[in-house]
């Protein structure tokens, strides 16, 4: 049974329960893993340390879930830190990974001070269907786009 939050969207419900499953890795020197509806203890302390009450999960890889080749993929993704780079943002290597193995991991960022609104925008522009956004209890929400 699907979640309220996700009634409305025009995303397959395969493709919403994968992004539910999938693991959210982090990088750094504590790194940790994000799973989608369950704090993280790790993520709160961090946030808490740097003084952000939000955070996005966001990759620029295979835009629209739309699979591309390791080089254009590499090409979004290194547009994607230089972007965050500019707008002087602190953020973390990461790759999102499916536990069925159905397709290969995504290279993610975990990107801090980001709200809510932010988040979904942030993922509008590098044509994602969905992002995850960490609050201030760290609890990742998925957001889907579509």
């Amino acid at each position: 049974m699907m979640n309220e939050p996700y009634k409305g969207t025009e995303l397959a419900a395969s493709l919403v329960a994968a992004y539910r499953e999938t693991l959210y890795e982090v990088e750094g020197a504590q790194p940790m893993v994000l799973r989608v509806g369950e704090r993280s203890e790790p993520l709160a302390q961090l946030m808490e340390a740097g003084g952000h009450t939000g955070a996005v999960y966001i990759t620029a890889c295979n835009p629209y879930s739309e699979p591309l080749g390791g080089a254009e993929n590499g090409a979004l993704q290194d547009g994607l830190r230089e972007a965050l780079a500019r707008e002087g943002a602190v953020l973390l290597d990461g790759r999102g990974r499916h536990p069925g193995g159905g397709w290969d991991p995504e290279a993610s960022f975990l990107v801090f001070g980001f709200q809510r609104d932010e988040a979904a925008e942030l993922g509008r522009r590098w044509r994602q269907n969905a992002v995850l956004w960490i609050g201030p209890g760290a609890v990742p929400e998925l957001l889907l786009l579509k």
